[in-house]
This record gives structure tokens, sequence and C-alpha cells, in this order.
């Protein structure tokens, strides 16, 4: 079969392989591969049993793989055959040298930029597609363009605006694709390439075109701001325990308020995932590098926060269980970070987890997907953790829930049931506020909420 054009993604990872799955979806006419340097993770996407966890990814990778979609670990092959090269590459935070703690780890992007300059044969088009810092692709372009093989490389900045556990719907039907290129002709002419390939299923006036610094930044500043909403509800959560308030009255008011809306405004435990901190620690390393001190200060003021946030429940915890966790059985309900994912990155149940070890409480985890990153997270830790699928095999002898994740089959649960299974006094601590917590007060539990009084029966 002949196919229009050939599309590479180097990177199977979270981005990489729904974002490919969804263009060789929705454009048939392409030939779409993802490569990647780890045999065991490119083995799962050619099998029934993928990497990650995504409702809806299943599908779409089944009814493509093999026709125009396809998984490999030529990286040098790939690069030698398309035109367009997606770089998905991981950029974790750095957590050595100059920027430890903040600025982007950049080695393997840096890696990747080397090897398609050495096997390129004909003129590419590079798309940014991983979390980066501004100014990373004028890097790229002087690693590319630092020997002159008679190739040219336009680069473009392409970030990912998805959400895990909609990602698949956040792909499909998305609010916005942000484009940034150089405003030379030749720039231009490589943006219109992009633009066209995502025109196939995306209305044109979500087509976002900038400059690429534009584009860059932006990534970064959606997610800070999202991280900023969360940090700001949870802050007055722990206003609202000390006055008697209800947060989640508190939010419904401010919500309301068209000029705020309501999204991101759920109190909880505090957030995760792979972007949120890693971004906004990327935000303050450059403002500190511009010597921008005020604001750097405010964003990093975003990350405390969520920091305070999860060791005041740990706290709370410690409080209501007469000031002692030893050898107390505790049931953590969800650590993936948040629902419909497997992804257990900068998981707020990673932090509460240590935290119950270190009180030398007996820890049991329970996760409808997240249970193997689970014990990968928690690999070498010391201490007495265990692992069950089961909710409520996880619970029997326990002292108290946790809820960590806000999957809807823990808001299901028999919980009556799970009472009378559990030691008393019997304790549920609602980290997200999903459970019916008066139902649970007259069943006979101590219910702590975030941001509302707790209900007890001393």
């Amino acid at each position: 079969m002949t196919f229009e054009k050939s599309i590479l993604c180097i990177g199977a990872g979270y981005v990489g392989g729904p974002t490919m799955a969804m263009i060789a979806f929705k454009c048939p006419q392409y030939k779409v591969t993802v490569v990647d340097i780890n045999p065991d993770r490119i083995a799962q996407w050619n099998s029934d049993d993928l990497p990650i966890y995504e409702p809806g990814l299943d599908e779409i990778v089944k009814a493509r793989r093999g026709v125009n979609l396809f998984f490999s670990t030529d990286v040098e092959k790939g690069i030698q055959e398309c035109e367009i090269i997606f770089v998905s590459v991981n950029t974790p935070t750095k957590n050595f040298g100059a920027g430890a703690g903040m600025a982007a780890d950049l080695q393997y992007w840096d890696k990747t930029a080397r090897q398609i300059r050495e096997c390129a044969r004909s003129d590419k088009i590079i798309v940014e597609k991983s979390t980066l810092p501004v100014k990373t692709a004028q890097a790229m372009k002087r690693i590319l363009t630092c020997e002159d093989n008679g190739v040219r490389f336009d680069v473009l900045s392409n970030p990912e605006f998805l959400a895990e556990g909609t990602a698949i719907r956040d792909l499909e039907d998305p609010d916005r694709v942000l484009i940034g290129s150089t405003q030379t002709p030749n720039g231009i002419r490589a943006r219109d390439t992009l633009v066209e390939i995502y025109a196939n299923w995306v209305p044109r006036d979500r087509i976002i075109t900038s400059n690429i610094w534009s584009s860059e930044l932006s990534k970064l500043v959606a997610n800070a701001f999202l991280a900023q909403r969360i940090s700001s509800i949870n802050s007055i959560s722990a206003l609202c325990e000390k006055a008697d308030a209800d947060i989640q009255e508190v939010a419904h008011a401010v919500g309301t308020d068209s000029r705020v809306g309501n999204r991101f405004l759920n109190a909880s435990i505090g957030f995760g995932g792979s972007c949120f901190k890693k971004d906004i620690l990327n935000l303050v390393y450059l403002c500190r590098y511009y010597d921008l001190k005020e604001v750097a200060d405010y964003w990093e003021g975003v990350i405390r926060i969520n920091d305070y946030q999860k060791e005041r429940f740990i706290l709370k915890m410690l409080d209501a269980l007469f000031n002692t966790l030893a050898d107390k059985k505790i049931c953590l309900f969800g650590f993936a970070f948040k629902a419909d994912t497997g992804d257990t990155r900068e998981s707020p149940a990673i932090f509460v987890a240590n935290r119950l070890l270190e009180e030398r409480a007996r820890v049991v985890i329970t996760d409808p997907k997240a249970l193997e990153n689970a014990m990968m997270d928690m690999e070498g830790v010391p201490g007495d953790i265990s692992y069950e699928e089961d909710p409520y095999a996880a619970c029997d002898g326990c002292s108290a829930i946790a809820v960590m994740t806000e999957w809807r089959v823990f808001a299901a649960l028999d919980y009556e049931r799970i009472y009378r299974s559990m030691a008393k006094p019997a304790f549920v601590f609602d980290g997200r506020n999903i459970l019916d917590h008066q139902r649970l007060f007259e069943m006979g539990f101590n219910v702590f909420p975030i941001g509302k009084p707790g209900l007890t029966h001393f």
C-alpha cells in the first residue's frame, strides 16, 4: 500500500503512543510508526496488553495496528524513512548538577536530536512533542544543523494538552491544537504541513499557530494555571476545616461566578501526575534564570501548598488515630494519581504510603489499574506493605481507609460489609470527597473529609 505521508514518533510513552494511534485512526492515508529503545515496551504495544491504560485506547490501536500503525525498536530505519518526526522522549526533572530539582533533564532529548542528525538522509520536519523548556527548539536546530550534510531540518513545537483518563477524548475532540514555528518561509511551510495533518479531524478554528517560543511557554503556563487552581482550593480547604465551613459549598458558590468557572475546584489530597509539578518547577527555574525572583517565588508557592496538603492529610490521620499509627493496618484506596489511568507518577499516594511506613503502620494498597506500578514505586521501601486487588479483602482488619484516587468503584462499595470486617473504632479519610460521609458516619465510621468538619463518635 502506498501512503501519502510517513510519520515517525520517537518515544512510545503516555504521549507518543496515544497521539500516534489517534493520527493513524483518523488518517488512514498516512503510515505512522512509533519507535522506542525499550524492547519490552514495544512488545507490549504489539500485544493485547498495552503498556498504558487509557479508556478507548485499546480499540483504536487494535483497529489500526498492522494496517497503518506500527511499533518498532528500529529507530534508525524510522528516521531514514519518515519525513515528519515527532520527538516524545522522557524529559523528567533533573536530579543532578546545575538546576537539580527544577530544570528539565534533557539528556534523552539531546541524544535523540543527535541520532536524527546522524541518520537523516533527506529533509525532515521535527516536531517537539515532549514538554520542554522555552527555546529548546533553538537548541535542537543548532544540534541538527551543526554539520552541513545537505539535509534541511525544520523544527516545530506542538505541545500536548492531554489529561490522563480522558486522553483519547482529548485527542479526538481537542480544545485546541497549538503549533509553533519560526516565522521564516521554510518554517511556515513546515507548520502548514502539520496543520494539514490535524485538519483531517480537527476544525481549523481550533488549530492555533504561533511563534515557536510562545508555543513552548504556553504548555508550561497552562499546567501552572491548572495546578494553581488546585492549590488555591486546597489552601482554602484547610481554613474550612478550622472554621466549620464546607469546602464543596464554598467551591460551588465560587464556581458559579462566570469569571471564575467551576473546573479544577475539587479539594483533594493534592495534585500528582507527570506534568504539573515538573512544569511548574521548570517555570520557576526559567524565572530564576531571567532574574524574576518574585515571579519564581509566586509559582513555587503552588508546589509548597501541594506538599503542605499531603503532609496535612497524614497529620490528620495521626491525630485522629490517637497519635500513633504503629502496627495499625491502613488501607489505601487507590494509588494512581487520578482515576481512569494506571499512571502513578508523582501520585500523592506515594508520599502518604511512605509517611505511613515511617510511622510504622502496616499499609495495604488496592487499585483497579495501578497495582503493578505501585509495586515498582514502593520497591525497596522498608516496612510492612502489601497489595490486594479485591478492596473488600484489602480492608479486612484495617483500622482506617484512606481514599487516594477518585475511582468510581470505591464510591459503589458495600461499606456496611467493609465496616463489619474492620478493627474498631473504624476510620475513613476521604482524600477525594467522593463518599457519602453522613451515611458512613451513621454506619459507625469516624469520617474525615477534605475541607469539612470531621464526623466522629467520640
